[in-house]
């Protein structure tokens, strides 16, 4: 796992996460890299984000409000979209990814 920080503007590009973002349904970002450090801002779509915290975690650590946080309704809910999003990829519980957690800014 790579310390190097990537774009920001690289974290969520998806419109649905976008969407979800916006609306407050999901709160946090997992990926494979770091995109932000804490206190770093983003803007979606005219709106700004705060990032208030960024850690690293293996995925067999994240919690049923991990993946609520991530905007799903429970952890295989979260673990059955993250294996068809990454086709071919299995549920890893060592794999090590990048938390991201965001709040709207007034």
């Amino acid at each position: 796992m790579s310390n190097e920080k990537k774009d920001i503007n690289l974290l969520i590009t998806k419109q649905k996460d976008i969407e979800k973002i916006i609306n407050g349904e999901k709160t946090a970002v997992r990926r494979n890299d770091r995109y932000a450090d804490k206190g770093d801002t983003l803007e979606l779509d005219g709106h700004q984000f705060i990032v208030e915290n960024v850690y690293h975690q293996k995925l067999g650590q994240v919690t049923e409000e991990n993946a609520r946080q991530e905007g799903y309704r429970n952890l295989d809910e979260y673990i059955q979209a993250l294996t068809s999003i990454h086709h071919g990829s299995v549920w890893d519980p060592n794999l090590e990814v990048w938390a991201h957690e965001l709040t709207k800014k007034n």
